[in-house]
């Protein structure tokens, strides 16, 4: 990897597999970058058959963009590592390659704010907006732009970049690269345990393009079911889909049945004891997640009513969310939860395997 600047205050590092078409998109946006933050940008490829290492060593340079390009094995946790490994920077701004910056004081708006936080245990995330034309748009995208504004358990995705400093990631150990998916948000839900989140103010565009390809209903589906497994700690269902998050390129319509089935083969493998623990684990992750009830309420009105997902009031959704607290956060409503759960994914199961 070639360096460029001596003393990076910011080290911008994006993971790629196969992003030749978007990569130059978001290098020029950070080119465009104005303000006068030193910064490196950090290519971590996974050995992209597309060309994207060989263009992205081509635009640093006809950009005059400091950094380089890495390249070793794929997987999203390691590249992120690797590329953290490798960059020189006090501050860290982790990027997925279809993002877009629009906004050319974007960089250094949010150093002024990270610089001044005055503890080092802190990190940034932006708002969040979808690339899309007014008639692709509907609620369930709109509902993610809202929830991107919360500082809740989930509620954080890579999508929305990650700012934080070297000496704070190094602290809580990086992103694990053991799991296919899901190490943005365990670690995102690691940062907010320990310290806090600061909404910087900028907007992140991205892609829709895997919701686009493999259908919004089915995405956020498989999603949640995987988001729950990592949070619980229940690892086989992610280790053992190996095709669970196809490369953009290869994305197509999702089919649930095999996901569904593979979750029930798995938890036949167990002993009762145990597969009871998983199903009380994940009621209590659903009873966790249900004031997004209130939260999809609030987007629907804000998308009807023509709202930008900035103005959606959210202290609505929070109220709600303590008020549910304190009438289900106990082993009961975790067990009835379970319970409701249980019936969903049986129905599910069935319905989704003889409609394959």
């Amino acid at each position: 990897m070639k360096s460029e600047v001596s003393t990076p205050e910011l080290s911008i590092i994006i993971p790629t597999f196969n992003e030749a078409g978007t990569l130059p998109l978001l290098l020029a946006d950070l080119a465009g970058q104005t303000g006068g933050v030193a910064f490196e940008v950090v290519i971590s490829d996974g050995g992209s058959s597309d060309g994207t290492g060989e263009l992205g060593t081509r635009l640093l340079a006809m950009l005059s963009l400091p950094g380089g390009v890495l390249t070793g094995p794929a997987g999203r946790g390691r590249q992120l590592n690797r590329g953290a490994a490798r960059a020189r920077g006090e501050w860290f701004l982790f990027l997925h390659a279809d993002s877009r910056l629009p906004a050319p004081t974007t960089l250094a708006d949010s150093l002024e704010i990270m610089g001044a936080a005055g503890t080092p245990r802190r990190a940034g995330r932006f708002s969040l907006r979808f690339a899309m034309a007014g008639p692709e748009r509907h609620p369930g995208y709109y509902q993610c732009e809202v929830k991107a504004r919360l500082n809740l358990p989930g509620t954080i995705h890579g999508d929305q970049g990650f700012w934080l400093l070297r000496s704070f990631f190094q602290e809580l150990g990086g992103f694990r690269e053991d799991l296919p998916v899901f190490e943005d948000t365990l670690l995102a839900d690691a940062i907010r345990k320990r310290a806090g989140w600061q909404l910087l103010p900028a907007t992140l565009v991205t892609s829709p393009r895997r919701f686009q390809a493999e259908g919004y209903r089915e995405r956020q589906t498989l999603n949640a079911l995987l988001a729950n497994f990592a949070v619980i700690g229940w690892d086989a269902p992610l280790q053992r889909a190996p095709q669970l998050y196809r490369s953009q390129d290869r994305a197509r319509r999702l089919q649930l049945a095999p996901f569904f089935r593979l979750i029930d083969e798995l938890l036949d493998e167990l002993p009762l004891g145990d597969r009871w623990g998983i199903w009380y684990r994940t009621g209590g992750f659903v009873r966790d997640n249900a004031w997004q009830l209130a939260l999809q309420r609030a987007a629907r009105h804000g998308f009807d009513t023509g709202l930008s997902p900035d103005a959606v009031p959210l202290e609505p959704v929070l109220r709600f969310r303590r008020r549910f607290d304190a009438l289900t956060d106990h082993p009961p409503g975790r067990l009835v939860a379970a319970l409701l759960t249980w019936l969903w994914f049986r129905t599910r199961t069935r319905s989704t395997v003889q409609g394959a």
